[in-house]
């Protein structure tokens, strides 16, 4: 034991024999990480959760729709009879349910859409946030799937949208207008 104790307080803690076997190992995680970061740029980052987002919403709302702003039966059979919110004493049928189908039909095409183009995308960001949580009410078994849509859609929220993003063009051109 006082071999060892010796050992330590001539050589320090980190230069013992194992110092040398994590070299390699040191320098390939840093390679590694190195790699992850070069890939993993925020502008791209933030325009991977803008469309990875917008694409479950997407999906659903263009099946409520068989023309411009003409919802199809089913949507509103599934907020008439289908779908209840599962409040405490419930569940409960959607209040106005023709109303409620198409917003959700609107904002499920609106916000995915203004996503994609990074366009008022902190306000689309909010605007699924809020439709996550109608969906987590409607569907509460789904909680997986729609606190992965909550985070994204904070994260949207809190970030922005990023270089790749109308917001952004429109925000330098305003910028160059006021000098």
């Amino acid at each position: 034991m006082s071999d060892m104790l010796d050992s330590l307080s001539r050589n320090g803690p980190h230069n013992g024999p194992r110092n040398g076997a994590l070299s390699p190992l040191a320098r390939l995680v840093a390679t590694a990480d190195g790699l992850v970061r070069a890939v993993a740029q925020p502008d791209l980052v933030q325009a991977v959760i803008r469309l990875a987002l917008a694409v479950p919403f997407w999906r659903s709302g263009i099946l409520k729709w068989d023309g411009f702003l003409q919802l199809n039966d089913t949507a509103i059979d599934l907020f008439s009879q289908e779908f209840m919110l599962h409040l405490p004493g419930g569940p409960y049928p959607f209040p106005a349910p023709a109303v409620m189908a198409f917003l959700s039909g609107c904002g499920e095409i609106i916000f995915p859409t203004l996503l994609v183009l990074g366009l008022a995308t902190r306000f689309a960001g909010l605007g699924l946030v809020f439709m996550t949580c109608i969906v987590e009410l409607t569907v509460p078994d789904g909680w997986p799937i729609h606190i992965t849509w909550a985070a994204m859609a904070l994260a949207i929220m809190r970030y922005g949208p990023g270089r790749l993003s109308l917001d952004h063009l429109i925000a330098r051109i305003a910028g160059a207008a006021h000098r």
